[in-house]
């Protein structure tokens, strides 16, 4: 009987020996069988940082999904590297991916608050969760994390983990890795910064978008403060640099360094690039690409708005007329490739982003009679032949009524040579014009020259009635010598 009690229990016990092993390796398939590979990481390449240029090399502007500019952890300051881990995981030299003594405090922790509290997460830990899992916390995830975490550890070293770390993790209004945020921030290398901007940049991974100093300088300073006094305690810096950093102020880089240069024509040429190249290619592969635009004469151009569109307002003003907004658009052109040289499509760009150089429609008036004149060289006119400057009156104008156009002087001037009828820029004769070249070809030649907005094919055409872009006429004029 008792031999039979004695088999009995270690069937049992066998059973349930391999019942534990086959849910825990059951469990452990389940969690990790739709895991990353770690190898990939070989692989990995992150979205990089577009840059556009002018053609005298300044940089207008950054285009990135993330804004990231991975460095080598040997340029990364000391006191940036020792900052982190001093916050973020003093053991990180000693485990091997988790913290068991942070992980038994955090459950406590979380126990006794009845939700998640605390992570405890080793930096190998929040690294596996940036690259390969969601930020969503359950305790699924959180075993994931480990086991990623764990085989980091085996596959890379301390120092290229935390370089991994340091170039991936977000920062803030923007920035992820830590060049990036000191650029953001202080607008210099991550090389360049001092033991007060390492301390800051090092605090914000906690919770990046409320310690931002861009968003809050006092919450920001506060919390850098707290990051210096963990590194004192720990013995990374001594009492005197710690006391003499704490009153440092926040100095950010001046606030018109976050603002692109040239803005009317960058929106203009991304619109291009991102017809031409995709989205994907302009967004994500770090192109360098160099525009035709010269700054210095773009600096120009902008002044000259600035200044012409003042001088307007004081008069519009002086002539009483309320809150006056006049608005300006200006282009250049290289006359030999077509190449903008320079363009301003409005008085400020963030308080209205409409290109009035290339989006807005306007009358040119007596700016579109030189075309008519071309269309009349082209075809064989010299510039001598005698056209009429008289009154004249056309039939089935609109709604049916005569159109009987005038010069603005309303005075007429009776015969004269092309040329002097273009350098006076008389109506009639521009008119008469048209007619014997036909409006329809006048029409066909303006877009031949480059204005691609539709012309009305008619008569009035040629004293300017349709609606062109400045950016079109402006093509349309660089054809001539």
């Amino acid at each position: 009987m008792a031999k039979t009690l004695k088999k009995k229990t270690i069937i049992f016990l066998i059973f349930l020996g391999a019942t534990v092993c086959g849910i825990t390796t059951g469990a452990f398939l389940a969690l990790t069988h739709d895991l990353p590979q770690i190898r990939a990481l070989e692989d990995y390449r992150p979205s990089a940082i577009t840059r556009i240029y002018s053609a005298d090399k300044v940089l207008l502007t950054e285009l990135f999904l993330e804004k990231r500019e991975p460095v080598p952890i040997e340029v990364i300051p000391k006191y940036l590297k020792s900052a982190l881990v001093a916050t973020e995981d003093r053991s990180f030299y000693k485990h091997s991916g988790i913290d068991l003594k942070g992980i038994f405090r955090a459950i406590i922790k979380d126990l006794w608050a009845g939700e998640f509290v605390e992570g405890a997460s080793t930096i190998t830990q929040q690294l596996a969760k940036t690259l390969f899992l969601t930020p969503k916390k359950s305790l699924v995830r959180k075993i994931k994390e480990a086991i990623l975490a764990f085989q980091l550890e085996r596959r890379y070293t301390k120092d290229e983990i935390l370089e991994l770390y340091l170039n991936q993790v977000y920062f803030g209004s923007g920035a992820y890795g830590v060049e990036s945020a000191a650029g953001l921030f202080f607008g210099k290398s991550v090389k360049d910064l001092n033991l007060s901007e390492c301390a800051l940049i090092a605090a914000m991974p906690k919770a990046p978008s409320r310690y931002s100093p861009l968003i809050n300088q006092t919450l920001a300073k506060k919390r850098r403060n707290m990051v210096l006094k963990q590194m004192f305690q720990i013995g990374l810096i001594n009492e005197i640099t710690y006391q003499g950093t704490i009153d440092e102020p926040v100095v950010l880089k001046e606030k018109n360094q976050h603002l692109a240069k040239a803005p009317y024509f960058l929106e203009y040429v991304k619109k291009s690039l991102e017809t031409d190249l995709g989205s994907s290619l302009l967004y994500r592969e770090g192109l360098t690409i160099y525009t035709t635009l010269s700054y210095e004469l773009q600096k120009a151009a902008e002044d000259a708005i600035d200044n012409g569109l003042t001088a307007l307002g004081t008069r519009m003003q002086q002539q009483q007329i309320e809150n006056p907004d006049p608005q300006g658009a200006l282009v250049a052109l290289d006359l030999k490739t077509g190449g903008i040289l320079a363009m301003v499509g409005g008085k400020n760009f963030s308080q209205s982003a409409f290109n009035r150089a290339t989006m807005a429609r306007r009358q040119p008036g007596s700016a579109f009679k030189p075309i008519v004149y071309a269309l009349a060289i082209e075809k064989g006119f010299s510039q001598n032949h005698m056209i009429l400057d008289a009154p004249i009156v056309f039939k089935g104008g609109k709604d049916g009524k005569d159109w009987k156009p005038e010069n603005f002087s309303k005075k007429y001037r009776g015969e004269m040579t092309l040329r002097k009828a273009l350098a006076i820029s008389e109506n009639i004769p521009a008119v008469r014009l048209t007619e014997m070249l036909g409006s329809s070809s006048v029409a066909q030649f303006g877009q031949t020259l480059g204005i691609g907005s539709p012309l009305l094919q008619n008569l009035s055409l040629s004293l300017g009635t349709s609606g062109v872009t400045l950016t079109e006429l402006t093509s349309a004029y660089s054809v001539f010598p």
